[in-house]
């Protein structure tokens, strides 16, 4: 008797554990969404490219008279903010043809799903960012248990429907757009980043969209190691006048946008290949030290 009242005992605090886990799993994922998701005012950045993102998730609007693109998602809750940004800078989400992503994370991806059922536009992504983009978060290269939380839905995101898988060195076209895909696994297997032109005036412009190169505890491949080293490499070589990223503090977004409201020509502000070399240069430190963000 004594010892079947042990292992009740035993039974029900394991599953208040189990509870109280879930219930601090769903609270962390609800401060983090609000964390990195509030509004931004939306922007030009140069020419036809224009920043639509939230307050620290990046996502971008770039236009052609055949229809736009739209690179990022946010976080699941950031769709909609999207969708408002582009209304306000006077285009229309349904003239969006193309959906392209960085990072298939929660925080990248999470608003793909919502852009797609509102524009009808496709998705175009690289190999291994297509699974976990159609799956909602899930990702092969997950460690386990974390893996376990996307599975059973703590840390998923609503499922887009993949339309295009694109290798590297591909080109995205949509009438005169053109962004070039760069595979540069890391932060995962298949994070991508692009490049492509934009004019000011009579001169030509460098744009590059760099993938992240965070390496974090859950997140671990064969191959990552060497994933990065490349990466890098093929950074350095892309010519880059101006750069963003994911995350929006990384490239400084607020400060870049303070300062083109002050400057003559507003695109000067955004110009910064010396924070490019420097934000490439503090990626390859922190792998070196390896550092687990």
């Amino acid at each position: 008797m004594r010892q079947r009242t042990r292992r009740e005992v035993l039974a029900l605090v394991l599953l208040l554990a189990v509870v109280l886990a879930v219930i601090l799993v769903r609270m962390w994922k609800s401060a983090v969404d609000r964390g990195g998701a509030g509004p931004a005012e939306p922007f030009r950045i140069a020419d036809n490219f224009y920043y639509v993102g939230a307050d620290a998730v990046s996502a971008f609007l770039i236009t052609g008279p055949e229809g736009h693109v739209v690179l990022d998602g946010g976080y699941p809750s950031t769709g909609p903010m999207i969708i408002a940004s582009i209304a306000q800078l006077g285009f229309d989400i349904k003239d969006v043809k193309v959906l392209l992503n960085s990072v298939p994370h929660r925080d990248h991806a999470g608003g793909i799903a919502a852009l797609q059922q509102a524009s009808g536009a496709a998705v175009w992504a690289s190999e291994a960012s297509a699974y976990t983009i159609s799956t909602g978060g899930d990702d092969p290269d997950i460690a386990m248990p974390f893996r376990t939380l996307f599975q059973i839905g703590l840390l998923s995101y609503p499922a887009a429907r993949v339309d295009h898988r694109f290798k590297d060195g591909e080109t995205i076209r949509v009438g005169p757009i053109a962004l070039t895909a760069h595979v540069t696994g890391g932060s995962t297997r298949g994070c991508t980043s692009w490049s492509f032109p934009v004019r000011d005036g009579d001169r030509v412009l460098n744009v590059v969209s760099a993938c992240s190169f965070g390496m974090g505890p859950a997140m671990r491949y064969e191959g990552q190691e060497a994933d990065i080293e490349r990466s890098l490499r093929v950074l350095r070589s892309l010519p880059a006048d101006i750069w963003v990223t994911s995350q929006s503090r990384a490239w400084d977004r607020y400060r870049k946008f303070v300062a083109s409201r002050a400057a003559k020509n507003p695109v000067d502000a955004f110009i910064d290949p010396e924070g490019y070399r420097g934000y490439l240069d503090n990626a390859e430190a922190e792998f070196r030290q390896g550092v687990v963000h």
